[in-house]
């Protein structure tokens, strides 16, 4: 009797050879240093400059409510075109649509249109959507003991954006007639120089399945499993919560009587203190597995939270910052470890985008959030401050109660 016929298969994957994942993480780091600049630049004047375009107060923070919307937008298009066409289109698309961002900004800002300046930071949403998959890309040619650390080296790279973005608000702010202008047109200028490091990137494309080889889960099946749902949940939260009290912050340090170099001082703080925990995030991940820094993440958020509520000084904006910025470390990255060990590689492009896609549609609710809080709820600068840290309490019992859940379950589930 014939044998019978083999069944389809994927495309033959390159021969066999050793990936350069170092080389991978080094180049993602510079662009999360050179390109990830833009974003606390935007962070610290967005909503000041929204404040002085905008028509009504409460809608002061709804520039930077629209970068995030246009992140969750972008997620799952960007993901699907690099599992298609690979990780330097997107990555070059993403500054593309930076430089775009901040070129009709500044527009807007030129002349004096609200409506303008908020379609530049839908704009620049795309970057940003594409920035969140640099750690996804560190681990694409990473074997499972290098991927923890490979995750958290790229996003260690955020220490020099963290320093040199406010720096460059510093020198820019007033720097021409129109204020924040002048940081608008560094933020093109980044987005068109970045994007040539992305020649040096050597990540395979996904091979491509041939006619009935296996696809993998659906998105709803890949949502219903644990392990992938309480990893977005926590991504969610985690991420979430620090752009509800960041996007406030500026208005809040200037609102109680200092001043744009206070704000950028304390929103630089922020950042540092993001990025700076990622030297060891990865090895920690790897000591203690991704539950249990996913948990401290979570309570350094709520510490951030109870020292925000305790004072308007100065030391305990800074404080309060800095704690939220290790907290979101903890709790993203280590969510963002528990999700790229529980999908296959047919699956990348799928779940990425699905993940980023809920991500970032969980800060946009919380940045649009975030405004309202601040600028329409007591009345003073005090109060609405006050009622954006209260609210980050619910969603932390969300995720708390999520990943308890799901380091009790039975290991047989």
């Amino acid at each position: 009797m014939a044998d019978a016929p083999a069944p389809p298969l994927a495309d033959p994957a390159p021969p066999p050879r050793p990936l350069p994942a170092r080389r991978n993480v080094a180049v993602l780091v510079l662009a999360q240093a050179v390109l990830g600049a833009q974003m606390p630049m935007i962070f610290t004047i967005g909503g000041l400059a929204g404040q002085s375009l905008a028509p009504n107060p409460c809608w002061a923070t709804l520039p930077i409510s629209l970068i995030v919307l246009g992140s969750m937008l972008s997620a799952t298009p960007l993901s699907a075109l690099m599992q298609r066409y690979g990780r330097r289109a997107g990555f070059a698309l993403g500054a593309a649509g930076g430089a775009a961002g901040g070129a009709v900004g500044a527009l807007g800002l030129w002349q004096g249109s609200f409506a303008l300046f908020l379609a530049g930071a839908l704009l620049t949403g795309i970057y940003m959507s594409a920035q969140g998959f640099y750690r996804f890309a560190a681990a694409d040619t990473a074997d499972a003991a290098f991927r923890p650390k490979a995750i958290s080296w790229v996003m260690a790279g955020g220490l020099v954006s963290a320093v040199v973005g406010p720096q460059l608000v510093k020198v820019t702010a007033e720097a021409m007639a129109v204020p924040f202008l002048g940081t608008y047109l560094a933020v093109i200028a980044l987005n068109l120089g970045g994007a040539f490091l992305f020649l040096g990137l050597d990540i395979p494309r996904p091979p491509r399945p041939a006619p009935g080889a296996a696809r993998g889960r659906t998105r709803t099946e890949l949502l219903k499993s644990p392990a992938i749902a309480v990893a977005v949940i926590c991504a969610s939260v985690s991420y979430a919560l620090m752009n509800l009290v960041m996007t406030s912050t500026p208005l809040a340090v200037v609102g109680c009587g200092f001043d744009k170099g206070d704000a950028a001082d304390v929103v630089s703080a922020h950042v540092l203190a993001m990025f700076a925990p990622s030297f060891f995030t990865g090895h920690l991940i790897a000591r203690f597995g991704a539950e249990r820094i996913v948990a401290v993440g979570l309570a350094i958020l709520a510490a951030a939270g109870a020292v925000a509520l305790s004072g308007v000084a100065l030391e305990q904006f800074f404080l309060a910052l800095v704690l939220l910025g290790i907290g979101w470390n903890f709790g993203f990255i280590g969510a963002t470890a528990m999700l790229t060990a529980a999908h296959g590689p047919e699956e990348r492009g799928r779940l990425q985008g699905l993940n980023d896609m809920i991500v970032f549609g969980s800060v946009t609710l919380a940045s649009f959030a975030s405004g309202g809080l601040m600028n329409c709820a007591g009345g003073t600068t005090e109060a609405g401050w006050q009622a954006v840290n209260l609210f980050m309490l619910p969603f932390l019992v969300l995720a708390g109660g999520a990943l308890i859940w799901f380091t009790l379950r039975p290991k047989s589930a």
